[in-house]
C-alpha cells in the first residue's frame, strides 16, 4: 500500500481505507467495479440533496444575490420579515454547490458566484497596492479634531467622500456616503480636479437643509484641495484622514466596494449614462443593512429628515 501511496501521491492511509472500504464479503482482495460503483452512486445521492430547506428560500435567495445582495442579508432578511431561520454559511454552501469540487470545477449548475461582491471561486488576501505620493493641501483640519461624537453614528449628517477612478478614461465618480444612515450619492465628474470634485460636492449637498450637511471627511487627495470654498458654501466643516488610513473613512470605503459590484474595475465611466448611474444609487440606498436593523439607509436617512424638522 505505500508503493501504490508513493505512485499515486496519496496518503497510505488513503490508499488502506479505499481498499477496506471496497472488499466484498467472502472474499480477500479489492474490487474496482464496486468501488467506482458506489463513488458514482454516492455522488448522486449527494448532487441530489437539497442546500436549502424549501422551494421558497432558494427562489428568494436566488431573486436577491441577482440583486446584489449578500448573503448575510438575505438570511437577514429570512429571519426577521419572514421568520425563516437559515444562517448565511448555508447560503454560501449553496452558491457553490453548483460547481463541480465545491466551487473548484466546471458549474453544473445555477452560475451564482457573479453576484458575489468577491467573485472569485476561491477566496484571497485582499491586495494592498504601493503608496503613493500625495499632493500637498494646504490649510488642513485632521480627523483628530473632528469631535468623538460623530464616531458613534448617532447624528445624521456627517459625510465621508471620495473618488472612484477608471483606467480607461478621465472621468470618474465621486461617493458621498452619509455615516449614520449609510445613504449614498454617486455623481459622475469629468476628471478628477479639484474644481469639478467641488462643484459636485456643493451641487448633491447643497439643496440638503443645514442639519444635514454638518460635516466632510475625505482622503488626502488633490480633487479635495479646494475644501476651504466647499466648507464656506455649504457651511459644513471639511475633515482630512491621516495619511493612508482608509479605515478612517470605513463606511465610504465599503460603500465604493457594494459600487464595484456594478461598476468592476475597468470600467469605463465615460461610457455610464446618469440613469445607470441613479439605478444603482437607488438599489444601494434600499439594499436592508445588518448594523441598521435591516432597515434600508433611505429608510433611517427618511426618518432622521423627518425627526429633524419636527414633522
Amino acid at each position: 500500500m505505500r508503493s501504490v501511496a508513493r505512485v499515486l501521491s496519496r496518503s497510505p492511509s488513503t490508499i488502506s481505507r479505499e481498499i477496506n472500504n471496497n472488499v466484498p464479503e467472502g472474499q480477500k482482495r479489492y474490487t474496482p467495479r464496486l468501488a467506482q460503483e458506489r463513488a458514482r452512486a454516492h455522488q448522486e445521492k449527494k448532487s441530489r440533496r437539497a442546500r436549502l430547506k424549501s422551494e421558497f428560500i432558494r427562489t428568494f435567495v436566488i431573486e436577491k444575490l441577482r440583486l446584489r445582495w449578500s448573503p448575510e442579508q438575505i438570511a437577514g432578511i429570512l429571519a426577521s420579515h419572514y421568520h425563516q431561520h437559515i444562517s448565511h454559511e448555508a447560503i454560501y454552501q449553496f452558491i457553490y454547490h453548483q460547481y463541480h469540487r465545491g466551487g473548484n470545477g466546471r458549474c453544473v449548475g445555477l452560475d451564482l458566484v457573479p453576484c458575489l461582491r468577491r467573485r472569485h471561486k476561491r477566496r484571497h488576501r485582499k491586495y494592498v497596492p504601493f503608496k503613493e505620493k500625495r499632493t500637498i493641501i494646504k490649510d488642513k483640519t485632521s480627523i483628530e479634531d473632528r469631535p468623538h461624537y460623530i464616531e458613534k453614528r448617532k447624528q445624521l449628517g456627517h459625510w465621508e467622500t471620495d473618488s472612484m477612478v477608471s483606467r480607461q478614461s478621465t472621468v470618474a465618480l465621486n461617493t458621498l456616503v452619509e455615516r449614520a444612515s449609510g445613504f449614498v450619492r454617486i455623481s459622475k465628474v469629468p476628471d478628477t480636479t479639484a474644481i469639478e470634485t467641488r462643484k459636485v460636492l456643493v451641487n448633491r449637498l447643497g439643496p440638503l437643509p443645514l442639519h444635514l450637511r454638518r460635516t466632510i471627511t475625505s482622503d488626502n487627495g488633490h480633487e479635495f484641495a479646494e475644501h476651504l470654498v466647499v466648507s464656506k458654501e455649504l457651511i459644513a466643516k471639511f475633515y482630512f484622514c491621516h495619511t493612508y488610513a482608509s479605515w478612517e473613512r470605513g463606511t465610504n470605503e465599503n460603500t465604493n466596494g457594494l459600487i464595484r459590484d456594478y461598476f468592476p474595475k475597468k470600467t469605463d465611466f465615460a461610457i455610464l449614462s446618469d440613469e445607470e448611474i441613479q439605478k444603482v444609487e437607488h438599489l444601494l440606498n434600499t439594499r436592508p443593512r445588518k448594523r441598521l436593523g435591516w432597515k434600508t439607509p433611505l429608510q433611517i436617512f427618511k426618518q432622521g429628515v423627518a425627526l429633524e424638522s419636527g414633522i
